[in-house]
């Protein structure tokens, strides 16, 4: 890989590292602890939060027509999710393990903390389930995708991407015919699980 590439590589990772620690020190401040994968908020905290909960019939009292003239199309969207869902993890199970790609393991992105949160009602504790089941399986999906496109063709566009996913940085410059016979084999390589690689050299 080109040495100015892969140091550019590195200072976003440590950059994102960065914005990733910096709630931190505002979970502290509101004292939010971890135990055991689940969060624990001081009693009064929890009490503090509750006085900010809206009660269910004033909350729908205050609900603005478009949005719940809209909200059954938004519910029904969890069909093709979950059939997206299913799809794509059926597909990386049967077919990473064939060409030695390790998994992407779904529960890194998915997180349902937010039903945690004292302050709010049940209807927004749902909403919240909701998006981040959705938002979490768009991630989840964007990643076995990137792998599957690392592995078959790691080549960036001509034109800039908006948003390119995480393993695009590594892949060879458009009309590089000769970086791309070469970085191929590597490219493919560092998708393989360790048990992947043993194998190999078996």
């Amino acid at each position: 890989m080109n040495p100015k590439v892969n140091d550019i590589l590195q200072r976003i990772r440590a950059l994102e590292a960065e914005l990733e620690n910096e709630p931190e020190g505002r979970r502290e401040a509101l004292h939010v602890r971890f135990e055991h994968h689940h969060v624990r908020f001081e009693h009064e905290i929890l009490q503090r939060q509750r006085r900010f909960k809206t009660g269910i019939v004033e909350y729908l009292g205050r609900a603005e027509l478009r949005n719940i003239v809209t909200a059954p199309v938004i519910y029904a969207m969890i069909v093709p999710l979950a059939a997206l869902d299913l799809g794509v993890t059926l597909y990386q199970f049967l077919c990473f393990p064939m060409y030695r790609i390790e998994k992407v393991r779904r529960a890194d992105y998915m997180a349902f903390d937010r039903a945690q949160l004292a302050y709010l009602n049940a209807i927004e504790k749902f909403h919240c389930t909701y998006c981040s089941y959705a938002n979490g399986l768009a991630a989840y999906v964007k990643e076995i995708i990137a792998r599957t496109e690392q592995y078959w063709c790691p080549i960036r566009h001509a034109r800039r991407l908006l948003q390119a996913h995480s393993h695009y940085g590594q892949f060879t410059d458009y009309g590089d015919a000769e970086a791309y016979r070469e970085e191929l084999p590597r490219l493919r390589s560092a998708l393989q699980t360790a048990a992947g690689k043993r194998g190999q050299r078996g």
